[in-house]
Protein backbone atom coordinates (compact mmCIF):
# COMPACT_ATOMS: atom_id res chain seq x y z
CA UNK A 1 0.00 0.00 0.00
CA UNK A 2 1.51 3.32 -1.06
CA UNK A 3 1.82 5.92 1.71
CA UNK A 4 -0.55 8.88 1.52
CA UNK A 5 -0.63 12.36 3.01
CA UNK A 6 -3.13 13.18 5.79
CA UNK A 7 -6.39 14.78 4.72
CA UNK A 8 -9.29 13.88 2.43
CA UNK A 9 -8.61 11.67 -0.57
CA UNK A 10 -9.82 12.77 -3.95
CA UNK A 11 -12.46 10.03 -3.81
CA UNK A 12 -13.75 11.61 -0.58
CA UNK A 13 -14.19 14.96 -2.33
CA UNK A 14 -16.01 13.35 -5.25
CA UNK A 15 -18.40 11.67 -2.81
CA UNK A 16 -19.25 15.10 -1.36
CA UNK A 17 -19.88 16.74 -4.75
CA UNK A 18 -23.18 18.58 -5.24
CA UNK A 19 -23.51 17.36 -8.86
CA UNK A 20 -23.06 14.07 -10.68
CA UNK A 21 -19.40 13.33 -11.28
CA UNK A 22 -18.18 11.93 -14.64
CA UNK A 23 -17.40 8.26 -14.13
CA UNK A 24 -13.90 8.51 -15.57
CA UNK A 25 -12.85 10.80 -12.69
CA UNK A 26 -13.22 7.80 -10.39
CA UNK A 27 -11.01 5.64 -12.62
CA UNK A 28 -7.61 4.79 -11.20
CA UNK A 29 -4.42 3.72 -12.91
CA UNK A 30 -1.00 2.51 -11.95
CA UNK A 31 1.15 4.50 -9.50
CA UNK A 32 3.85 2.01 -8.48
CA UNK A 33 7.03 2.67 -10.45
CA UNK A 34 9.60 1.91 -7.79
CA UNK A 35 12.02 4.14 -5.95
CA UNK A 36 15.23 3.77 -7.98
CA UNK A 37 17.21 6.90 -8.76
CA UNK A 38 17.08 8.28 -12.30
CA UNK A 39 20.43 8.78 -14.05
CA UNK A 40 21.35 12.48 -13.99
CA UNK A 41 23.18 12.17 -17.33
CA UNK A 42 19.77 12.15 -19.04
CA UNK A 43 19.67 15.89 -18.51
CA UNK A 44 22.93 17.08 -20.05
CA UNK A 45 24.82 14.35 -21.92
CA UNK A 46 25.04 15.33 -25.65
CA UNK A 47 25.19 11.68 -26.72
CA UNK A 48 21.98 10.92 -24.84
CA UNK A 49 20.35 13.92 -26.53
CA UNK A 50 21.41 12.49 -29.90
CA UNK A 51 19.99 9.08 -29.01
CA UNK A 52 16.69 10.71 -27.99
CA UNK A 53 16.24 11.78 -31.60
CA UNK A 54 16.50 8.19 -32.81
CA UNK A 55 14.73 6.40 -29.97
CA UNK A 56 12.16 8.94 -28.71
CA UNK A 57 11.37 11.63 -31.29
CA UNK A 58 11.37 9.25 -34.27
CA UNK A 59 9.10 6.71 -32.54
CA UNK A 60 6.32 8.61 -30.76
CA UNK A 61 3.19 10.59 -31.57
CA UNK A 62 3.75 14.32 -31.01
CA UNK A 63 1.51 17.38 -31.01
CA UNK A 64 2.58 19.45 -34.03
CA UNK A 65 0.00 22.27 -34.30
CA UNK A 66 -3.66 23.13 -33.79
CA UNK A 67 -6.14 22.35 -36.58
CA UNK A 68 -7.14 26.01 -36.70
CA UNK A 69 -3.64 26.74 -38.04
CA UNK A 70 -4.45 24.55 -41.07
CA UNK A 71 -7.98 25.78 -41.66
CA UNK A 72 -7.88 26.43 -45.43
CA UNK A 73 -6.42 24.60 -48.45
CA UNK A 74 -2.80 25.64 -48.85
CA UNK A 75 -2.26 26.48 -45.18
CA UNK A 76 1.17 25.30 -43.99
CA UNK A 77 2.82 24.72 -40.61
CA UNK A 78 6.33 23.57 -39.71
CA UNK A 79 7.01 21.29 -36.76
CA UNK A 80 10.66 21.10 -35.72
CA UNK A 81 11.83 18.52 -33.20
CA UNK A 82 15.53 18.11 -32.38
CA UNK A 83 17.33 18.16 -35.78
CA UNK A 84 14.25 16.98 -37.69
CA UNK A 85 11.57 18.99 -39.47
CA UNK A 86 8.07 18.14 -40.67
CA UNK A 87 5.92 20.19 -43.06
CA UNK A 88 2.15 20.00 -42.53
CA UNK A 89 -0.20 21.01 -45.36
CA UNK A 90 -3.96 21.23 -45.83
CA UNK A 91 -4.68 19.99 -49.37
CA UNK A 92 -7.36 21.13 -51.80
CA UNK A 93 -9.26 17.95 -50.91
CA UNK A 94 -9.41 19.05 -47.25
CA UNK A 95 -6.99 16.37 -46.03
CA UNK A 96 -4.03 17.23 -43.82
CA UNK A 97 -0.74 15.68 -44.95
CA UNK A 98 2.66 15.72 -43.31
CA UNK A 99 5.92 15.52 -45.26
CA UNK A 100 9.56 15.43 -44.31
CA UNK A 101 10.50 19.09 -44.67
CA UNK A 102 13.36 18.75 -47.14
CA UNK A 103 13.75 19.25 -50.87
CA UNK A 104 14.73 15.99 -52.59
CA UNK A 105 17.24 17.89 -54.76
CA UNK A 106 19.71 19.38 -52.28
CA UNK A 107 17.94 18.98 -48.96
CA UNK A 108 16.99 22.60 -48.32
CA UNK A 109 13.95 22.90 -46.03
CA UNK A 110 10.91 23.51 -48.20
CA UNK A 111 9.49 25.90 -45.62
CA UNK A 112 11.13 27.67 -42.70
CA UNK A 113 7.84 28.72 -41.10
CA UNK A 114 4.08 28.46 -41.50
CA UNK A 115 2.03 30.35 -44.06
CA UNK A 116 -0.02 29.59 -47.14
CA UNK A 117 0.84 28.43 -50.67
CA UNK A 118 -0.70 26.76 -53.70
CA UNK A 119 2.40 24.59 -54.25
CA UNK A 120 5.57 23.54 -52.44
CA UNK A 121 8.49 25.11 -54.26
CA UNK A 122 12.02 24.99 -52.93
CA UNK A 123 13.41 28.50 -52.57
CA UNK A 124 16.92 27.41 -53.58
CA UNK A 125 16.63 26.03 -57.14
CA UNK A 126 12.87 25.82 -57.67
CA UNK A 127 12.08 22.09 -57.53
CA UNK A 128 8.35 22.05 -56.96
CA UNK A 129 5.64 19.69 -55.64
CA UNK A 130 1.88 20.00 -55.41
CA UNK A 131 0.04 19.92 -52.07
CA UNK A 132 -0.32 16.12 -52.37
CA UNK A 133 3.49 15.75 -52.54
CA UNK A 134 3.58 14.82 -56.24
CA UNK A 135 6.49 16.20 -58.24
CA UNK A 136 5.21 19.13 -60.29
CA UNK A 137 8.15 20.97 -61.81
CA UNK A 138 11.92 20.51 -62.22
CA UNK A 139 13.95 23.47 -63.53
CA UNK A 140 16.28 22.45 -66.38
CA UNK A 141 14.49 19.12 -66.53
CA UNK A 142 16.86 17.95 -69.27
CA UNK A 143 19.74 17.95 -66.75
CA UNK A 144 18.15 15.43 -64.36
CA UNK A 145 17.67 12.16 -66.26
CA UNK A 146 17.79 10.30 -62.91
CA UNK A 147 14.73 12.08 -61.53
CA UNK A 148 11.60 9.92 -61.87
CA UNK A 149 8.25 11.26 -60.71
CA UNK A 150 7.38 8.15 -58.71
CA UNK A 151 10.73 8.23 -56.88
CA UNK A 152 10.55 11.98 -56.24
CA UNK A 153 7.23 12.08 -54.40
CA UNK A 154 7.71 13.86 -51.09
CA UNK A 155 7.98 11.20 -48.38
CA UNK A 156 5.08 11.38 -45.95
CA UNK A 157 4.89 10.76 -42.20
CA UNK A 158 1.87 9.64 -40.19
CA UNK A 159 -0.53 12.44 -39.33
CA UNK A 160 -3.81 12.39 -37.43
CA UNK A 161 -6.00 14.70 -35.40
CA UNK A 162 -7.65 14.61 -32.01
CA UNK A 163 -9.27 17.30 -29.89
CA UNK A 164 -8.42 20.05 -32.36
CA UNK A 165 -4.73 19.08 -32.25
CA UNK A 166 -2.71 17.80 -35.20
CA UNK A 167 -0.22 15.04 -34.35
CA UNK A 168 2.61 13.53 -36.35
CA UNK A 169 4.53 10.29 -35.89
CA UNK A 170 7.76 9.53 -37.72
CA UNK A 171 7.44 5.78 -37.05
CA UNK A 172 5.11 4.08 -39.57
CA UNK A 173 4.83 1.10 -37.24
CA UNK A 174 3.52 3.01 -34.22
CA UNK A 175 -0.02 2.28 -33.02
CA UNK A 176 -2.86 4.59 -34.25
CA UNK A 177 -3.15 7.93 -32.49
CA UNK A 178 -6.29 7.26 -30.45
CA UNK A 179 -4.90 3.96 -29.20
CA UNK A 180 -1.69 5.76 -28.25
CA UNK A 181 -3.55 8.52 -26.38
CA UNK A 182 -5.66 5.97 -24.51
CA UNK A 183 -7.17 7.43 -21.34
CA UNK A 184 -6.21 10.95 -22.37
CA UNK A 185 -9.15 10.88 -24.80
CA UNK A 186 -11.47 11.25 -21.79
CA UNK A 187 -10.75 14.94 -22.40
CA UNK A 188 -13.32 14.66 -25.21
CA UNK A 189 -15.84 15.18 -22.41
CA UNK A 190 -14.77 18.84 -22.33
CA UNK A 191 -14.61 19.42 -26.10
CA UNK A 192 -11.02 20.53 -26.65
CA UNK A 193 -11.79 20.63 -30.38
CA UNK A 194 -14.27 23.42 -29.75
CA UNK A 195 -11.62 25.81 -28.45
CA UNK A 196 -9.55 28.56 -29.98
CA UNK A 197 -6.00 29.61 -29.15
CA UNK A 198 -6.41 32.75 -27.06
CA UNK A 199 -2.70 32.94 -26.20
CA UNK A 200 0.45 31.09 -27.30
CA UNK A 201 3.81 31.80 -25.66
CA UNK A 202 7.09 30.03 -26.47
CA UNK A 203 9.87 30.59 -23.92
CA UNK A 204 13.46 29.34 -24.09
CA UNK A 205 14.42 27.96 -20.68
CA UNK A 206 17.94 27.40 -19.32
CA UNK A 207 17.42 23.69 -18.72
CA UNK A 208 16.94 20.37 -20.45
CA UNK A 209 13.44 19.74 -21.84
CA UNK A 210 12.86 16.98 -19.26
CA UNK A 211 13.79 19.23 -16.33
CA UNK A 212 11.37 21.81 -17.70
CA UNK A 213 8.38 19.52 -18.04
CA UNK A 214 9.00 17.74 -14.73
CA UNK A 215 8.23 21.05 -13.00
CA UNK A 216 4.67 20.75 -14.38
CA UNK A 217 4.08 17.05 -13.67
CA UNK A 218 3.48 17.18 -9.91
CA UNK A 219 1.96 19.39 -7.21
CA UNK A 220 4.67 18.54 -4.69
CA UNK A 221 6.52 21.78 -5.46
CA UNK A 222 3.56 24.03 -4.57
CA UNK A 223 4.41 24.15 -0.85
CA UNK A 224 7.72 25.91 -1.55
CA UNK A 225 7.44 27.44 -5.02
CA UNK A 226 3.84 28.73 -4.86
CA UNK A 227 3.13 29.17 -1.12
CA UNK A 228 0.47 31.80 -1.82
CA UNK A 229 -1.78 28.97 -3.03
CA UNK A 230 -1.62 26.71 0.02
CA UNK A 231 -4.80 27.75 1.80
CA UNK A 232 -6.89 26.81 -1.22
CA UNK A 233 -5.18 23.78 -2.75
CA UNK A 234 -4.89 20.19 -1.54
CA UNK A 235 -1.47 19.77 -3.12
CA UNK A 236 -0.39 16.75 -1.08
CA UNK A 237 -3.84 15.15 -1.50
CA UNK A 238 -3.48 14.94 -5.27
CA UNK A 239 -4.29 11.69 -7.05
CA UNK A 240 -1.80 10.33 -9.60
CA UNK A 241 -2.54 7.65 -12.20
CA UNK A 242 -0.64 6.22 -15.17
CA UNK A 243 -1.48 3.96 -18.09
CA UNK A 244 0.53 2.86 -21.17
CA UNK A 245 1.60 6.14 -22.77
CA UNK A 246 -0.43 8.52 -20.61
CA UNK A 247 -0.45 9.79 -17.05
CA UNK A 248 -2.86 12.00 -15.13
CA UNK A 249 -2.78 14.06 -11.95
CA UNK A 250 -5.81 15.51 -10.19
CA UNK A 251 -5.14 18.23 -7.63
CA UNK A 252 -8.15 19.30 -5.55
CA UNK A 253 -8.85 22.94 -4.86
CA UNK A 254 -11.19 24.51 -2.35
CA UNK A 255 -9.55 22.32 0.28
CA UNK A 256 -6.40 23.34 2.17
CA UNK A 257 -2.92 21.92 1.92
CA UNK A 258 -1.98 19.43 4.66
CA UNK A 259 1.34 21.29 4.81
CA UNK A 260 -0.34 24.24 6.54
CA UNK A 261 -0.70 22.48 9.86
CA UNK A 262 -3.92 24.34 10.63
CA UNK A 263 -7.45 24.57 9.23
CA UNK A 264 -8.05 27.89 7.43
CA UNK A 265 -11.52 29.41 7.35
CA UNK A 266 -13.68 29.04 4.26
CA UNK A 267 -13.13 32.77 3.67
CA UNK A 268 -9.36 32.25 3.71
CA UNK A 269 -9.70 29.30 1.33
CA UNK A 270 -11.85 31.42 -0.97
CA UNK A 271 -9.38 34.33 -0.91
CA UNK A 272 -6.49 32.01 -1.73
CA UNK A 273 -8.41 30.56 -4.67
CA UNK A 274 -9.04 34.10 -5.90
CA UNK A 275 -5.27 34.63 -6.01
CA UNK A 276 -5.23 37.12 -3.15
CA UNK A 277 -2.27 37.72 -0.89
CA UNK A 278 -2.51 37.72 2.89
CA UNK A 279 -2.93 41.51 2.99
CA UNK A 280 -5.31 41.89 0.03
CA UNK A 281 -8.93 42.86 0.60
CA UNK A 282 -11.49 40.10 -0.15
CA UNK A 283 -13.32 40.30 -3.48
CA UNK A 284 -16.43 38.90 -1.76
CA UNK A 285 -17.48 37.92 1.74
CA UNK A 286 -18.82 34.40 2.17
CA UNK A 287 -21.87 33.62 4.31
CA UNK A 288 -21.04 31.77 7.51
CA UNK A 289 -22.40 28.43 6.26
CA UNK A 290 -20.84 28.61 2.76
CA UNK A 291 -18.06 26.39 1.47
CA UNK A 292 -15.51 28.07 -0.79
CA UNK A 293 -15.43 25.02 -3.06
CA UNK A 294 -19.17 25.10 -3.81
CA UNK A 295 -19.35 28.92 -4.05
CA UNK A 296 -16.61 29.00 -6.67
CA UNK A 297 -18.17 26.05 -8.50
CA UNK A 298 -21.49 27.93 -8.72
CA UNK A 299 -19.73 31.08 -9.97
CA UNK A 300 -17.86 29.03 -12.56
CA UNK A 301 -21.10 27.52 -13.90
CA UNK A 302 -22.60 31.01 -14.24
CA UNK A 303 -19.51 32.30 -16.02
CA UNK A 304 -19.43 29.33 -18.39
CA UNK A 305 -22.99 29.75 -19.66
CA UNK A 306 -21.94 32.19 -22.37
CA UNK A 307 -19.40 29.77 -23.87
CA UNK A 308 -20.84 26.28 -23.26
CA UNK A 309 -24.55 27.06 -22.85
CA UNK A 310 -26.84 24.86 -20.76
CA UNK A 311 -24.08 22.26 -20.30
CA UNK A 312 -22.59 24.56 -17.67
CA UNK A 313 -25.34 23.57 -15.23
CA UNK A 314 -24.36 19.90 -15.43
CA UNK A 315 -20.73 20.46 -14.40
CA UNK A 316 -19.74 18.89 -11.11
CA UNK A 317 -17.99 20.92 -8.42
CA UNK A 318 -14.85 18.99 -9.25
CA UNK A 319 -14.95 19.98 -12.92
CA UNK A 320 -15.43 23.60 -11.90
CA UNK A 321 -12.64 23.96 -9.35
CA UNK A 322 -10.07 21.15 -9.50
CA UNK A 323 -6.95 20.84 -11.61
CA UNK A 324 -6.57 17.92 -14.02
CA UNK A 325 -3.21 17.77 -15.75
CA UNK A 326 -2.39 15.02 -18.22
CA UNK A 327 0.78 13.96 -20.04
CA UNK A 328 0.99 11.97 -23.25
CA UNK A 329 4.55 10.70 -23.62
CA UNK A 330 6.90 12.29 -24.46
CA UNK A 331 6.02 16.02 -24.28
CA UNK A 332 2.28 16.83 -24.61
CA UNK A 333 0.54 18.24 -21.51
CA UNK A 334 -3.12 19.27 -21.89
CA UNK A 335 -5.19 20.21 -18.85
CA UNK A 336 -8.69 18.91 -18.29
CA UNK A 337 -12.14 20.37 -17.65
CA UNK A 338 -12.35 24.05 -18.58
CA UNK A 339 -8.92 24.91 -17.32
CA UNK A 340 -7.55 26.25 -20.58
CA UNK A 341 -3.86 25.48 -20.21
CA UNK A 342 -1.82 23.22 -22.49
CA UNK A 343 1.97 22.77 -22.56
CA UNK A 344 4.50 21.40 -25.01
CA UNK A 345 8.21 20.96 -24.23
CA UNK A 346 10.92 20.48 -26.85
CA UNK A 347 14.72 20.39 -26.93
CA UNK A 348 16.36 23.59 -28.10
CA UNK A 349 18.58 21.76 -30.54
CA UNK A 350 21.54 21.22 -30.44
CA UNK A 351 22.00 22.37 -26.82
CA UNK A 352 20.81 19.70 -24.34
CA UNK A 353 20.94 22.29 -21.54
CA UNK A 354 18.27 24.58 -22.94
CA UNK A 355 14.72 23.87 -24.05
CA UNK A 356 11.55 25.45 -25.41
CA UNK A 357 8.44 25.56 -23.25
CA UNK A 358 5.20 26.48 -25.00
CA UNK A 359 2.04 27.54 -23.20
CA UNK A 360 -1.26 27.57 -25.10
CA UNK A 361 -4.43 29.03 -23.61
CA UNK A 362 -7.30 27.15 -25.30
CA UNK A 363 -10.62 28.88 -24.65
CA UNK A 364 -14.19 27.82 -25.40
CA UNK A 365 -16.31 30.23 -27.43
CA UNK A 366 -19.77 30.68 -28.89
CA UNK A 367 -20.60 31.97 -32.34
CA UNK A 368 -17.87 32.66 -34.89
CA UNK A 369 -14.43 31.31 -34.09
CA UNK A 370 -12.15 34.15 -32.88
CA UNK A 371 -8.79 34.54 -34.61
CA UNK A 372 -5.95 32.51 -33.15
CA UNK A 373 -3.32 34.42 -31.20
CA UNK A 374 0.13 34.80 -32.76
CA UNK A 375 3.01 33.10 -30.97
CA UNK A 376 4.94 35.33 -28.59
CA UNK A 377 8.59 34.20 -28.54
CA UNK A 378 10.62 34.96 -25.40
CA UNK A 379 14.34 34.29 -25.31
CA UNK A 380 16.33 32.66 -22.55
CA UNK A 381 17.11 36.06 -20.98
CA UNK A 382 13.47 37.16 -21.02
CA UNK A 383 10.72 36.33 -18.55
CA UNK A 384 7.20 34.96 -18.58
CA UNK A 385 6.24 38.23 -16.90
CA UNK A 386 6.47 39.79 -20.39
CA UNK A 387 3.49 37.67 -21.48
CA UNK A 388 0.59 39.77 -20.18
CA UNK A 389 -1.81 37.65 -22.26
CA UNK A 390 -1.27 34.82 -19.73
CA UNK A 391 -2.83 36.89 -16.95
CA UNK A 392 -2.10 35.61 -13.41
CA UNK A 393 -0.42 32.51 -14.89
CA UNK A 394 2.52 34.67 -15.97
CA UNK A 395 3.48 35.15 -12.33
CA UNK A 396 3.16 31.42 -11.59
CA UNK A 397 5.32 30.48 -14.59
CA UNK A 398 7.87 33.09 -13.53
CA UNK A 399 8.18 31.30 -10.19
CA UNK A 400 8.69 28.00 -12.04
CA UNK A 401 11.28 29.32 -14.48
CA UNK A 402 13.24 30.69 -11.51
CA UNK A 403 13.79 27.10 -10.34
CA UNK A 404 14.55 25.15 -13.50
CA UNK A 405 17.78 26.92 -14.43
CA UNK A 406 19.10 26.32 -10.92
CA UNK A 407 18.15 22.66 -11.23
CA UNK A 408 20.07 22.33 -14.49
CA UNK A 409 23.18 23.94 -13.00
CA UNK A 410 22.87 21.90 -9.82
CA UNK A 411 22.73 18.60 -11.67
CA UNK A 412 26.37 19.04 -12.71
CA UNK A 413 27.30 19.36 -9.04
CA UNK A 414 25.00 16.52 -7.95
CA UNK A 415 26.83 13.97 -10.12
CA UNK A 416 30.08 14.69 -8.30
CA UNK A 417 28.80 12.65 -5.37
CA UNK A 418 25.49 11.02 -6.44
CA UNK A 419 24.71 9.46 -9.79
CA UNK A 420 20.97 10.03 -9.93
CA UNK A 421 17.89 12.03 -9.03
CA UNK A 422 15.62 10.71 -6.26
CA UNK A 423 11.94 11.16 -7.10
CA UNK A 424 9.11 10.52 -4.66
CA UNK A 425 7.35 7.17 -4.85
CA UNK A 426 3.84 8.64 -5.23
CA UNK A 427 3.72 12.43 -5.60
CA UNK A 428 6.10 12.23 -8.55
CA UNK A 429 4.29 9.27 -10.15
CA UNK A 430 3.92 11.07 -13.46
CA UNK A 431 7.67 11.61 -13.68
CA UNK A 432 8.43 8.03 -12.69
CA UNK A 433 5.97 6.80 -15.33
CA UNK A 434 7.70 9.02 -17.91
CA UNK A 435 11.05 7.41 -17.11
CA UNK A 436 9.60 3.89 -17.18
CA UNK A 437 8.57 4.53 -20.79
CA UNK A 438 11.69 6.56 -21.60
CA UNK A 439 14.10 3.89 -20.36
CA UNK A 440 12.24 1.16 -22.22
CA UNK A 441 12.57 3.07 -25.50
CA UNK A 442 16.12 4.30 -24.93
CA UNK A 443 17.46 0.89 -23.94
CA UNK A 444 20.95 0.43 -22.46
CA UNK A 445 23.18 3.50 -22.63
Amino acid sequence: MTARSPGPSYADLLDADTHEVPAFLRRTGRSDFGIADIDARYYFDPEIARLETERIWKRTWQFACREEQLRNPGDLQVYDIADLSVLLVRGEDGAIRAFWNACLHRGRQLRDAGGAASELQCQFHGFCWDLHGELKRVPARWDFPQVREEAFRLPQVQVDTWGGFVFVCLDPGQVPLREYLGELTELDHWDLAGRYTEAHVAKVLPCNWKVAQEAFMESFHVVTTHPQLLRGIGDANSQYDAWTWVSRAITPRGTPSPHLGYQPTEQQIFDAMMGLGLDDAPVATLPDDARARTVIAAATRARMRDSVGGRAETLSDSECVDTFFYTAFPNFHPWGSYNRTCYRFRPNWPDPETSIMEVLILSPFSGQRPPEAPVRHIGVDGSFLEASELGPLARVFFQDEYNVGAVQRGLHTLVQHKSGVSFGAYQETKIRHFYAVYQELMGPL
